[in-house]
Order: structure tokens, then C-alpha cells, then sequence
């Protein structure tokens, strides 16, 4: 891997990930940009104890361009974008509308490739690899700026998930705090530490799911997918390596060779799910949600890595692993977050883990 790190007109950071060791990367950026000017503000909530991110700037942010004005395509014809290069391989720039900024994080886009209409899951492995070492290698970076305590990688797919960029990325997050979905699985964790005498709570969930082996997705060598036995989403999928370890840092070799195998398989399953599947095959509800858009084939889905807060106590028991899920539950109908999910964050799911398990399975690449 090549990196090669730049700045955009308006100061922003660029930095090209390149599987080649020859490339050159000295396009400049073109544009008459305005400096930057962020309102970000954390204000935390005494009632709950979490943080609130205040960005008003971000109303202003590009919001579904046609293809031919995507700022997340190379700069060709003419055509000056977020990236100055002609092509690229991946690519990590300083968010220009970002939730986080100054003394509050700091918010990037990672695009996984220069190709418009792919996605994630029409990478090679190589290209996935690629991806994979950027996001280590923009951990290990964020994890150095002053009052960052936690780095969070993640891509939001799909129109559903509210995406205004289709152009497939991602984003990193660099939170001032720890966030409150990691505090609790801390807590837990703690708490099951002195309840046993030492066990590791992560440890016991994916033991107890390779011998269960119902709601096993796939296994490799090096990682284990499953479908979690509380599911809060209707198709959710757990990826862990099977040795632990904290963060993206810590992987070795054999886990990071053997990830692009086992993660592009699952996304492909996930764009296979809802296949030659008939609206309403789960059951017809009242409470069955909006439909989907006509002609919708990829799936929409959020996939999340979890990695260990940077100076929590006992870090090395935490256990990286990624999250994906979709908010589609069946055929042309969505999973709406409404009265128990949102006002009291008490999920339902309508798809038992099981049934989505032997549903993924069934999908496997012939």
C-alpha cells in the first residue's frame, strides 16, 4: 500500500490509499474554495448522560446530485471535484460538512473506489484489502488527536438509510467522548467480569453461538458471522475475528487476509436476501412500516465497526467486531423505528434471528 497525503483548496486534508508503489499523486485542487466555517457543538444531556452533536452548518450539504456532479467522483472533463486526481483507488478526505470538527472530533469520508455506479460488494478482494488497511491506518491517525477518545468507521447504504451521496463511501468519526452504545456494552462487560470471576463476556457470546450454530451466517478460519440471538434488526449480521482483539490495529495478518473472503460474501448475501421474494411472505401487520421504492435491488444497510474506546479501563477485553444490518424486513417494506423503538428504545423485531440466519444461508454464493 502507497499513501500519499495532500491538502484540498480550503486547507482540507486528502490522503489517496494506492495498491501500487508507483503512483504519483499531484493533482492539485482547482476550486475557489471558501474556508471552512463549522458551528459544531457538544452539549450533553443531564437526564440520559449522553451527547449531543449541535451542526447546523450541515443543513447546507450537497443533498442528492445527479451522477454527472457527484463530488465524490475523480475530477475529469473539466469537471473539478472532492477529488482532484483523474482516478483513484481509495481516497479519505476531511468531511466539509462534518458533524465533529475543531476541538469537537473530527468527521471523514473514505470512498472505496472511483467507480460511480459499484458498490462495496462489487469490490475484488484486493480492492476490500485495500479499503481495510485505509481504515487501520486512519484509526491509528485519529487515535493521536488531542481529546479524541473513540474512532468509529462506518457506511450507510442506500437512499432508505437517508444517504445523499450515492457514490459508495463511508465515514470515520473521531468522538470527543465515548459513545453511549459502547458504555453499555463496557458496563456489561465489567459486569460479567465480576460476576464470573474474570470471563470475558464477548468471548462467551460468540462461543455460545459457534455451538449453538443457528444463527451461524457463515465461518472461516480467522472471522465468524452470526446473527445475534437478541437481533434488534430484521436482517443484522455480528463479524468478529475469532482471536480478540481490541481494535482494526491489532488484527494480524491471517485475520486481515481472510476479511475481503468473508465480508464481501455476506454483503453479497445481503443484496440477495429479498430475491424472487413476494411483499408481505413474513405476515401482513398494521404496523408493517412504508414501502420501499419500486426497483430498489440493493439492500440498504448500515455496516458499523466496534472498536475499544481508547483509554478505557481493561481495554484488551473489548472485542472488535462489525455490525451490519439492514432497515428493510421484507419485500418492499421497511422496519420503521416508531413509539417502543424510538421514544423508549425498546426494539421489535419481526423476523425471528433464526429465519434470518437459514435466510442468509440459503443466499450463499453457488
Amino acid at each position: 500500500m502507497k499513501k500519499t497525503s495532500t491538502r484540498l483548496a480550503d486547507g482540507r486534508e486528502l490522503i489517496y490509499y494506492d495498491s501500487r508503489d508507483d503512483v504519483v499523486r499531484d493533482a492539485a485542487d482547482r476550486r475557489p474554495l471558501d474556508p471552512v466555517a463549522t458551528a459544531s457543538e457538544i452539549r450533553h444531556d443531564r437526564l440520559l448522560g449522553d451527547h449531543v452533536a449541535i451542526a447546523s452548518h450541515r443543513q447546507a450539504r450537497t443533498y442528492h446530485p445527479p451522477a454527472d456532479e457527484c463530488p465524490l467522483c475523480p475530477s475529469r472533463d473539466g469537471r473539478h471535484s472532492e477529488i482532484p486526481a483523474a482516478d483513484y483507488d481509495v481516497a479519505v478526505f476531511e468531511n466539509r460538512f462534518p458533524s465533529l470538527a475543531g476541538d469537537s472530533g473530527r468527521c471523514e469520508v473514505v470512498c472505496f473506489t472511483s467507480d460511480h455506479d459499484a458498490s462495496f460488494a462489487d469490490l475484488t478482494e484486493e480492492q476490500a484489502a485495500l479499503v481495510l488497511e485505509a481504515w487501520t491506518d486512519r484509526t491509528a491517525e485519529l487515535s493521536q488527536l488531542p481529546g479524541v477518545e473513540q474512532v468509529f468507521c462506518f457506511e450507510n447504504r442506500g437512499a432508505e438509510i437517508g444517504v445523499t451521496l450515492g457514490h459508495p463511501h463511508g465515514q470515520i468519526y473521531a468522538y470527543p467522548f465515548v459513545t453511549p452504545r459502547t458504555e453499555r456494552m463496557l458496563t456489561s462487560l465489567a459486569a460479567h467480569r465480576a460476576a464470573t470471576a474474570g470471563g470475558n463476556l464477548f468471548d462467551e457470546v460468540v462461543a455460545g453461538e459457534l455451538a449453538d450454530g443457528r444463527r451461524i451466517v457463515l465461518e472461516g478460519e480467522h472471522w465468524v458471522a452470526f446473527v445475534p440471538y437478541a437481533a434488534h434488526w430484521p436482517y443484522e449480521v455480528h463479524l468478529y475475528p475469532k482471536r480478540r482483539v481490541p481494535d482494526l490495529l491489532a488484527l494480524d495478518d491471517a485475520a486481515r487476509t481472510e476479511f475481503p473472503q468473508i465480508y464481501l460474501e455476506v454483503l453479497r448475501r445481503f443484496d440477495r436476501i429479498f430475491v424472487g421474494w413476494g411483499a408481505g411472505k413474513e405476515g401482513d401487520g398494521a404496523s408493517q412500516g412504508p414501502r420501499v421504492a419500486a426497483g430498489a435491488a440493493r439492500t440498504p444497510y448500515i455496516a458499523a465497526w466496534h472498536q475499544a474506546p481508547l483509554r478505557a479501563e481493561h481495554r484488551g477485553e473489548f472485542a472488535l467486531h462489525l455490525e451490519l444490518f439492514t432497515i428493510r424486513r421484507t419485500s418492499g417494506k421497511l422496519k420503521f423505528l416508531a413509539g417502543s423503538e424510538s421514544g423508549m428504545n425498546v426494539f421489535i423485531n419481526d423476523v425471528p434471528p433464526e429465519a434470518a440466519a437459514e435466510r442468509l444461508r440459503e443466499v450463499a454464493s453457488k
